[in-house]
């Protein structure tokens, strides 16, 4: 499972996560939902090790990302659509990640048929469309095979067929038992895929439910999410001085 508890983490004067607790645990498709500068990447980034907080503390099944020994074969995340070298091909990626995490050579080639990249697995990942890239990054996340798999906006740059792809594979990996826990901009699309909801604003924890409990009252989930969030809708975060022209979500 996925534990965060108490993160807090400033850029700065800017707040971007604040006393933030949550668990995402194995069987389900958790979202993770906040408007724009609410502290979604912040958080996963957090928890993947690229991001220290000013105080609290995220773990992966009871240890901190960089104490895992073997980190691809335990968690994969897709955080960034285009975290690859441009000239390499999508099978040099791959390849070189799988020797890097001990991963087998012919897992390339299952992970490129399971996101439909196997005929243009030799062609430059720099030429790639947006949906392309978020298809390879989404294979370098399930290389390892791992229990535990964070999915910032997967869903951008896909056409509505990558879209429905993109649902159908977050459940099944859920229903294998694996840890799933996803961001996503379109509130629909995470009412038909999701089965349990955190919600943040302002790097503040708003909701940990399910999504039939934030729809009990007969309101859409883009309804609920809308009235839960308020005046968090407001807060717009700044660029972080370290990385510029990036702001916390």
């Amino acid at each position: 499972m996925i534990e965060v508890h108490g993160l807090t983490k400033r850029y700065g004067p800017t707040t971007a996560v604040e006393a933030l607790s949550f668990t995402v645990r194995p069987g389900a498709v958790t979202g993770f939902l906040g408007p724009n500068g609410s502290g979604k990447s912040t958080t996963m980034r957090m928890i993947m090790g690229l991001d220290r907080p000013d105080s609290g503390w995220a773990r992966i099944d009871g240890r901190a990302y960089g104490e895992l020994r073997w980190p691809l074969r335990e968690v994969g995340a897709l955080l960034e659509a285009r975290a690859f070298h441009p000239g390499r091909s999508a099978r040099a990626h791959l390849t070189a990640l799988a020797a890097g995490g001990g991963i087998p050579r012919a897992r390339v080639d299952e992970v490129l048929c399971a996101v439909g990249l196997s005929e243009v697995a030799g062609r430059r990942a720099g030429t790639f469309s947006l949906g392309m890239a978020q298809r390879l990054g989404i294979a370098a996340a399930l290389l390892g095979d791992p229990e535990v798999l964070l999915f910032d906006e997967p869903v951008n740059g896909l056409d509505p067929e990558g879209v429905r792809w993109i649902r159908e594979l977050m459940r099944s990996l859920a229903a294998e038992g694996r840890t799933v826990l996803l961001s996503s901009h379109l509130i629909g699309e995470m009412a038909v895929t999701a089965e349990r909801l955190v919600v943040i604003g302002q790097g503040r924890l708003l909701a940990d439910t399910s999504v039939r409990e934030l729809t009990a009252c007969g309101r859409s989930l883009e309804e609920a999410f809308l009235a839960l969030t308020g005046t968090a809708a407001e807060y717009r975060g700044a660029a972080r001085p370290t990385d510029a022209g990036r702001n916390p979500r």
